[in-house]
């Protein structure tokens, strides 16, 4: 069996942001974890332990803000012995068109917060990110406010089957690495 992976949905605690943008990585650890049972860890986070393709997976949450991330991530990872190779983080993303996916590893935070205080607490960008394009706002609307609003009602009506291509996305990475992963959903 292989190493242990963690996978860790980027959001915002509290009922007031459970829908919006922002947390589109917390739905998709939801959906992963749709038959188990969340525990809360002395990482500040909610965690559930599943297996996808034979491997032990440890999917988190974290009870802090996104811009408080890394602490309770780098927490988790190592008290599970996860190095940063064996990490993929969940986050919305600006500048991909709505219900688009991309994963990669590595690379710049693009002003996302959360990605930029993993990055810190992790010394390097060195881990898998599964991006869920949420796309950019209309008009002069602030990008901090629209991340932090809900869907529309079209975008609502894709959300269930965007949110499984997400977990889906990160079933593949686990089980057929980076390169096959992003020939499936990067396209």
């Amino acid at each position: 069996m292989a190493d242990r992976w963690l996978v860790f949905g980027l959001g915002n605690p509290g009922d007031q942001y459970a829908q919006t943008r922002h947390n589109i990585g917390q739905m998709v650890i939801d959906y992963l974890a749709a038959n188990s049972r969340f525990s809360s860890h002395k990482s500040r986070t909610e965690i559930a332990d599943v297996h996808i393709a034979g491997t032990g997976v440890t999917l988190a949450k974290s009870k802090l803000y996104m811009n408080e991330s890394g602490g309770p991530c780098k927490v988790l990872a190592d008290f599970y012995k996860v190095s940063s190779g064996n990490l993929i983080v969940i986050h919305d993303e600006l500048d991909i068109p709505f219900s688009a996916i991309r994963i990669k590893q590595g690379g710049g935070d693009n002003g996302h917060n959360g990605l930029k205080d993993i990055t810190t607490h992790f010394a390097g960008p060195n881990y898998f990110r599964i991006r869920m394009g949420i796309g950019r706002p209309v008009g002069r609307q602030d990008p901090a406010d629209f991340v932090l609003k809900s869907f529309t009602p079209p975008e609502r009506k894709e959300l269930g089957d965007f949110i499984a291509r997400g977990a889906l996305a990160v079933e593949r990475l686990i089980e057929k690495g980076l390169e096959s992963a992003q020939q499936e959903f990067n396209s």
